[in-house]
């Protein structure tokens, strides 16, 4: 078999011909050590013109359109086209990655600049918007964003004079930014009367807020501050492309052709014109005669660098200007086809679309010889001999040249469409051509090329052509993809193949046939590699594609889906690859680019020596990467591994999808709502205790805390066990299942990643158990892999959608340092490098990678290890460069840096997991040993093997087999933590006994559970084949296993204990001793799956037994036969329930329909509804009928509530659904949609639930996280308040009396920008300058097809001087904004002065003096205000005004912060609330900002308002929030009150985590519309609300707070009434015989419950 792995030998880049003039400018630079810097296709050129060498930075993945030079001239800034396309910020020096800027732009990135210092970049985007975005890019961190103009920009620049100011130019525009916060703020430029408005095309900054700009039309516009002050007229003939600043002047370079140089004052010092110089590329013919053109010029000292837009770039030397030195040249602009190479000395020919043809010496790196033709050129050909240069062109003709001196031997044009292939026979006789035409012509050599044959067997174009050796063949491939041969000379078809069987191919470039299959991937298009060449010596092949890849292959590669090594370098399609005459080189040629590149071949032993001498030059200059094709070569998967690559962790549903869908619900609820809804139960209930650990499908997971506890996670659940005393505490901040653990160094915090459409990772306290940060917004489906850095600041972490991104985050601050796509394949372990934690390295199916930090960015480099091994786990050894990984088959690799140095057989199949010690390792794999090894794994010290004969007596259960498979191995406390896939957790003693601690239900559904009728144990049977039985009592353990043939679904105690019946998925059931679970009874009726199974009450004499082929079976238990059988369902059964008699059955189905049946016989009867209820039931778990009506939600089309039971003293019903939600309503649960309480543990389906004998527990089971969950029942009067009660139900009441005209108005209201509006008055007549005036002859416009010019430009025409305007100041504002504002008056510097607004304007109103002074930056109505009361920021306010988009522009709603004292800006902050800010508030160190929108969502955002960085943000509520704000003594704890809603909000990180309010406590509390509050002593806050109560008489008219004042002693209360503003305290409100406010509720809440409810009453 032909070997399928790709070649040993390589590529490496070695000279790039050409540079990119086209379409670009300013992009060619000298940098620090006087080399230059500019970019081809895909690929930055760093040139060293004085040693003639080239450098290159291939961190690119499609063309390079923008180039900008770092202050400092060492590092370089690129940016790219492209769907997703990014900056790369690099060294020229050492052409290594700095930084990677991505996720903003798109299509690509058209200008780059950085600052004067070099820590800021600034960008433009080829979006519809041209969106402008500063970055941090060291950071990788965006600073500002904002919409830059509807057309295109085509420079920016820093004011280099003045911090935070820029200026951008383009189509018909200038304008002039500043940077204040996360804001930037345009002005456009006035073009007044001192010039036309034009297209800028270029520009620099000088001193003095001067600018001057480059004009499509020659001029030079000349700026002050934003308005034109002169223009220097004709500075160039036409456009200015390009204009440099340095030390000594302007240097400037147009379309013209001439290079300007100007002093520091734009006086002129010289012209260069590059049209006189003798060298370069002239263009005299047909319509191609646009000369010479200037795209970049860069000044330095006395040397001046020109590139030009035919790709050529020149070197002035400025005392010697007459004679510009040509340093590079490529082809012009047009597709490049053509290339050959001399069959005996290292030159190539090319020829393009720009008509030329030039020769270039392969040895030399120069162009040589170059001559124009008439036509474009399509293919080239060079004689045996090496006399003949044959080219086809596109029109069909073609031209023989002599190499020697480029003159014509022969032109002839048998063909109208284009020559695409044409080659000399071995024997030098005949030439074939090639054509579009769908033929091949012959032409005889020596007979002047005189056409001798003809082949016509092709039906499509001829793409490529070869020869035999003895030229007596030619095989060609044509566009349809048919392979043909024909005999020579004559053309006539072979269709024979047995002639063919001995034929050598004298070379060859075809794309089909068998030898070259294997260039193909399995399933692709015919026409996307346009050329291979293979290097029959070496046996290797080269291909090149639509995708700029060069790929190298071993010859001949026989089978689809061939092993490469690919190199990057050219941006789109590669249309041409060939061999040099002597094997030396690889030169390939790109369409689009234009572009020759010239490939260094490396042959194996020379790859071998160079790995010795500098691994890391070669890999960086050839940048090859593996292929990525599967192999067929790889050993089988382990079976573990491949079930666990399989599995998606996608949900029908998503927790995330909620709000939503209720929304769509809210029709049906409210055609219910009139109906009164059924109140939430006064008792609850308390996760107490889990069985289960995660093991099936993770590793590493489970750790020592710092206090000798052990933390692991199951379901959505964080556990901390302890296990002394047998106990558990959980952290139940997750929602959906937890993949991954990790612990911090320091192990007291955890880091748990989990599933979901936009999943979060939760960072918390395993003492406190409350959330640090949450980090969320950049992992899809679900986050599979984390690890803390070792200072534990930087967390890594890999997320499961299709590419595995790989986010490096500071986790306190929740901030994204630097994100890549990981791998196509699942990655399973992420390790950051303990020593340089920029460093970090990745492993999974198929990959192991070696990842460094730059900047946003991250750069990964696969493992050296010629046959690619599935990677289990990894570790960092004892030094930075030491990594050792597990493999599938049982190998530990030992790694230095990126190479496989050796690898030791450690286990038998797979090792899951390895964790590195003090002095030495220790690892697991699934052949359920645990080694311990020595620092170099050269010994094994010590092997403990888990079996059940070492398990020691003060184990929780039983070990289901020996040897389980091991997933995650810890150490510490002198011992040996180790998890396994069964879902065990064992100790393990270094002296050999194993302790085991927890265990639950291995991999597979469960979903049978039954508690006993009168002992506290539970028994339950899962798809995982076992049948169990669990003490329930403080010991928490298994007490008895058993293993099935077949999984199971149900399972029932007999009403005396002493027997257990099990059904089976096969249709079978059994019932078995309960105590030692040994068979008493077994049958088999059934095909489907049994799904329920039931004793009769008392005396259990029958069992009904449920199956999925709809019947319910009755069997007498006595005579263990069968005597009934109940038919007529429609749908499999999911429900039974016997009534207390044991006489009847109840029946749900899966068609949601509800039966009765009669015992034994099972006859079906009718029951009335209202009869149903009169019946005693004995247990009731069905989830149908009019007593539980209220259990099934409003999306109840999308979720199922899959069980339900009722307690024994039937006052509370608990359900279980399939978002993983566990419930409690009040039994009876009649009317839709009852209140309920909700409890989130379990993350998917909870399959059922059952209350023990006495009610004083709840059992559930959860379907696909396989746990056991144990809740205690907290009675009313009895509950504890704690952090991990339920939730309130879904809907709001609509129940709550009251209204108040004001509040409905105010919620009404909708603030769209009013300044941008119609006129209030409507116009009539035409503007004077907009009057047509009848033109005199000599302005009278040449006939001209072109657009008319757009009104503006006319506005220049108006003759008569105007008189300047006066200046106005504004002296006066009456008024003040309070109809629908609140808290907008504060008192400043100790009550001198206050504060308010009205209209756009902010008012500092002196008492004393009674004089105004006025903050007018805004461009709207201000809708809110507040004060900093930090001492560190006196007289700081924060104005929020009306905005319409949410899209960042100017236009945006934005938050000004401003000195109250001299009106100086300190920050703007553009928000994304679309409408406008209708609250903001200061947190207590005054660092931090709190904002509400507007938006239908109304999102609050919290804001660093000093660095105009956003931290946190998220939607709020469905109803208008009032007010939102911080505690006083908190920085992280606010609170936000609004239509009936109040939340208490906690920020984590990045995350805001919400509460809501809780009024259960209180009896008739209702949750009103709140309107404002203001807090307390002990951690209390105050809530007003707006309605008039239900136990207080109405007065003569009824009023509302809207205001709360909170001083140091006590919180005041404003009310609106119709004449005066009473302020009473609290305290006194509540007094006995006060005249009180009436019908006005203040609420005070204690954490996030109500405690107490503080009534108005009338004196």
């Amino acid at each position: 078999m032909a070997d399928r792995t790709a070649p040993n030998c390589h590529l490496r880049l070695e000279w790039v011909y050409g540079y990119r003039g086209h379409q670009c400018r300013n992009n060619l630079y000298y940098t620090a050590a006087k080399e230059i810097v500019y970019f081809v296709a895909g690929v930055g050129v760093v040139y060293n013109t004085r040693e003639h060498k080239q450098k290159f930075y291939l961190g690119h993945n499609d063309d390079i359109i923008s180039l900008a030079l770092h202050p400092e001239r060492v590092l370089v800034a690129t940016g790219q086209v492209g769907k997703e396309p990014y900056i790369c910020v690099w060294d020229s020096y050492t052409v290594q990655t700095v930084s990677i800027l991505k996720d903003v732009h798109t299509h690509g990135v058209a200008c780059l600049a950085f600052d004067l210092e070099g820590q800021c970049l600034v960008s433009v985007g080829l979006d519809s918007k041209n969106t402008i975005c500063v970055w941090d890019w060291r950071r990788g961190k965006v600073l500002a964003a904002a919409p830059g103009h509807t057309d295109r920009i085509f420079d920016i620049s820093w004011d280099l004079y003045q911090p935070s100011k820029l200026v951008s130019c383009g189509v018909k525009h200038i304008k002039f930014w500043s940077l204040c916060g996360n804001a930037l703020t345009p002005k456009r430029g006035v073009f007044g009367k001192t010039g036309d408005l034009q297209t800028i095309l270029c520009l620099a900054c000088a001193k003095d807020e001067v600018t001057y700009s480059g004009a499509l039309n020659g001029d030079i516009y000349v700026w002050k501050s934003i308005n034109l002050m002169r223009t220097v007229q004709g500075a160039h003939g036409s456009g200015i492309f390009s204009m440099n600043v340095c030390e000594e002047g302007f240097a400037t370079g147009g379309r013209d052709g001439c290079v300007r140089l100007w002093d520091l004052n734009f006086k002129p010092i010289t012209v260069i014109d590059l049209r006189e110089t003798d060298q370069g590329y002239k263009v005299a013919r047909g319509q191609n005669s646009r000369g010479l053109s200037v795209r970049s010029v860069c000044w330095r000292g006395d040397h001046i660098l020109v590139g030009t837009q035919d790709s050529e770039i020149f070197e002035v030397v400025v005392h010697d200007r007459n004679k510009p030195f040509l340093i590079m040249q490529g082809h012009c602009e047009g597709e490049l086809w053509a290339l050959a190479v001399h069959p005996t000395k290292p030159l190539a020919m090319t020829g393009s679309d720009d008509r030329s043809v030039r020769i270039w010496s392969l040895i030399d790196h120069a162009l040589i010889a170059r001559c124009n033709m008439e036509e474009p050129i399509r293919c080239a050909a060079v004689s045996t001999d090496g006399i003949h240069l044959a080219l086809g062109m596109k029109d069909g003709s073609f031209t023989v040249l002599r190499v020697r001196d480029m003159t014509e031997v022969v032109h002839i044009k048998d063909r109208k469409e284009a020559i695409h292939e044409l080659k000399y026979s071995p024997d030098g006789g005949h030439l074939a051509v090639g054509s579009n035409d769908n033929s091949v012509d012959i032409y005889g050599v020596v007979q002047r090329y005189k056409k001798v044959g003809e082949c016509i067997g092709s039906n499509s174009f001829i793409t490529h052509m070869d020869w035999s050796t003895d030229s007596k063949f030619l095989q060609t491939n044509d566009g349809s993809g048919r392979r043909l041969f024909y005999r020579m000379p004559s053309g006539k078809e072979v269709t024979n193949r047995e002639e063919l069987k001995l034929v050598q191919w004298a070379s060859w470039t075809c794309v089909l046939g068998p030898e070259v299959n294997g260039i193909w991937p399995k399933y692709s298009d015919i026409n996307e590699i346009n050329s291979v060449d293979a290097n029959f010596n070496n046996q290797v092949l080269v291909t090149a594609d639509d995708y700029g890849l060069v790929k190298l292959l071993r010859y001949p590669c026989v089978k689809k889906g061939a092993k490469f090594k690919k190199y990057l370098g050219h941006s789109a399609h590669i249309t041409n690859a060939r061999w040099s005459h002597d094997y030396q080189w690889v030169v390939t040629i790109g369409g689009a680019d234009h572009s020759v590149f010239q490939w260094k071949f490396v042959p194996e032993r020379k790859s071998k020596e160079a790995l010795l001498i500098a691994p890391q030059e070669t890999l960086a200059d050839s940048n090859s990467e593996e292929s990525d094709s599967d192999q067929s070569d790889v050993p089988e998967m382990d079976s573990e591994i491949e079930q666990e690559t399989q599995l998606t962790y996608r949900r029908q549903v998503y927790k995330e999808d909620l709000p939503q869908l209720k929304e769509q619900g809210k029709e049906k609820q409210r055609a219910t709502a009139m109906k009164k809804r059924e109140r939430a139960p006064g008792s609850g209930v308390k996760l107490h205790f889990i069985h289960g650990y995660r093991g099936y499908d993770c590793r590493s997971n489970l750790f020592y805390t710092q206090t000798g506890e052990i933390v692991y996670h199951v379901a959505a659940i964080g556990v901390v066990y302890n296990r002394q005393q047998n106990t558990q505490r959980f952290y139940m901040g997750h929602d959906d299942d937890i993949l991954c653990l990790a612990i911090h160094p320091l192990k007291d915090f955890v880091a748990t990643g989990q599933v979901g459409r936009d999943s979060s990772i939760h960072i918390w306290d395993t003492e406190t158990l409350k959330p640090m940060s949450v980090l969320r917004g950049f992992h899809q489906l679900g986050v599979c892999a984390l690890d803390f850095s070792a200072d534990g600041k930087r967390l890594a972490t890999v997320g499961l959608d299709d590419n595995h991104t790989i986010v490096l985050w500071d986790w306190r601050k929740g901030e994204k340092l630097s994100a890549m796509r990981g791998s196509k394949d699942k990655i399973f372990v992420v390790k950051i490098n303990p020593y340089i934690p920029d460093k970090l390295i990745t492993a999974g199916v198929k990959h192991m990678k070696f990842w460094h930090k730059a900047g946003g960015g991250l750069i990964g480099r696969k493992g050296n290890m010629g046959k690619t091994e599935t990677m289990m786990c990894a570790v960092y050894g004892w030094s930075e460069e030491m990594v050792f990984s597990g493999t599938c088959t049982g190998d530990i690799c030992i790694w230095r840096d990126m190479f496989l140095m050796k690898t030791v057989k450690a286990h038998d199949g797979p090792v899951f997991s390895v964790h590195a010690l003090e002095k030495g390792f220790v690892t697991g794999g699934k052949d359920g040993i645990v080694a311990l090894w020595d620092d170099t794994f050269e010994r094994c010290l010590k092997t403990y093997a888990i079996k059940r004969s070492v398990l020691a007596p003060g184990s929780k259960g039983l070990l289901l087999e020996d040897n389980p498979s091991i997933r995650a191995i810890s150490l510490g406390h002198g011992h040996i933590l180790v998890g396994t896939k069964n879902g065990e957790i064992l100790e393990v003693d270094k002296s050999g006994p194993i302790t085991l601690l927890v265990q639950g239900h291995m991999d597979g559904e469960v979903w049978g559970l039954a508690t006993h009728p009168h002992l506290p144990l539970c028994a339950t049977v899962s798809d995982d084949k076992t049948l169990r039985i669990w003490d329930l009592s403080p010991s928490h353990c298994m007490l008895a296993v058993r293993k099935l043939r077949k999984g199971g679904r149900c399972c029932c105690f007999s009403p005396d204990g002493k027997a257990l019946a099990v059904g089976l998925n096969d249709g079978s059931f059994l019932i078995v001793n309960a105590d030692t679970l040994e068979d008493l009874v077994s049958f088999h009726h059934r095909k489907d799956v049994i799904s329920d199974i039931r004793f009769s009450p008392v005396t259990g004499k029958y069992l009904a037994v449920a199956s999925g082929d709809t019947f319910v079976d009755i069997y007498n238990v006595m005579s263990s036969k069968r005597v009934g059988v109940c038919k007529g369902c429609l749908s499999y059964i999911t429900h039974l329930d016997w009534d207390k008699r044991g006489k009847l059955l109840q029946v749900n189905t899966g068609a949601k329909e509800q039966f009765f049946f009669e015992a034994p016989r099972g006859k079906r009867q009718t029951i009335p509804a209202t009869e149903v209820e009169k019946i005693e039931w004995s247990t009731w778990t069905c989830v149908l009928g009019a007593s539980v009506e209220g259990i099934w939600p409003l999306i109840s089309d999308v979720t199922e509530v899959t069980a339900a039971c009722l307690s024994n003293d039937s006052m509370v019903l608990a359900t279980g659904d399939d978002l993983g939600y566990v419930k409690l309503f009040r039994y009876p649960v009649k009317g839709k949609y009852a209140k309920f309480k909700r409890y989130v543990a379990h993350s998917t389906h909870v399959t059922n639930v059952r209350w023990t004998h006495d009610d004083s527990l709840l059992v559930t089971v959860g379907g696909g996280d396989t746990c056991l969950m144990i809740w205690a029942h907290e009675l009313e009067g009895h509950r504890e308040f704690k952090q991990c009660d339920s939730e309130e139900s879904d809907i709001e009441s609509e129940d709550d009396g009251g209204y108040d005209s004001d509040v409905t108005r105010e919620n009404e209201i909708n603030y769209t920008i009013k300044a941008l509006s119609t006129n209030m008055r409507s116009m009539t007549g035409v503007k004077p300058h907009l009057q047509l005036k009848e033109p005199s002859v000599d302005e009278r416009p040449p006939v001209s097809r072109a657009l008319p010019q757009p009104e503006k430009l006319q506005t220049n025409n108006v003759g008569k001087k105007k008189r300047p305007i006066e200046d106005l100041v504004l002296e006066l504002v009456f008024g003040y904004r309070g109809n629908d504002c609140r808290n907008n008056v504060h008192y400043l510097n100790e009550g001198a002065d206050i504060i308010y607004h009205t209209a756009s304007v902010g008012i500092v109103l002196n008492l004393t003096t009674s004089c105004q002074s006025f903050y007018v930056e805004h461009s709207d109505d201000i809708l809110c205000l507040t004060i900093n009361q930090h001492p560190k920021f006196p007289n700081v306010v924060a104005t929020g005004q009306v905005g319409d988009a949410g899209d960042m522009s100017a236009t945006s709603p934005s938050i000004h912060v401003w000195d109250a004292m001299t009106k100086q800006t300190l920050s703007v902050l553009r928000c994304f609330h679309s409408g406008g800010v209708c609250s903001v508030s200061f947190s207590a160190t005054g660092k931090l900002l709190l904002s509400v929108g507007l938006d239908p969502e109304h999102t609050v955002t919290i804001w660093k308002w000093q660095e105009g960085a956003k931290v946190a943000s998220r939607i709020a509520h469905t109803q208008r929030i009032f007010v939102a704000e911080f505690r006083p003594d908190s920085d992280t704890h606010f609170v936000s009150v609004g239509i009936k809603h109040v939340r208490f909000w906690t920020l984590a990180g990045r995350a805001l985590l919400s509460k809501k309010g809780v009024l259960s406590s209180i009896e008739d509390a209702r949750m009103q519309t709140m309107l404002s509050v203001a807090f307390g002593a002990w951690g209390c806050v105050c809530v007003e609300g707006a309605h008039s109560s239900k136990n207080c008489g109405q007065s003569s008219h009824g009023s509302c707070f809207h205001h709360v004042h909170n001083t140091k002693r006590w919180p005041h209360c404003h009310r609106r009434q119709r004449t005066t503003v009473k302020r009473r305290r609290c305290s006194e409100a509540l007094g006995p015989g006060v005249e009180a406010l009436q019908s006005v509720s203040i609420r005070n809440w204690t954490d996030y419950r109500l405690c107490s409810l503080c009534m108005q009453r009338k004196g």
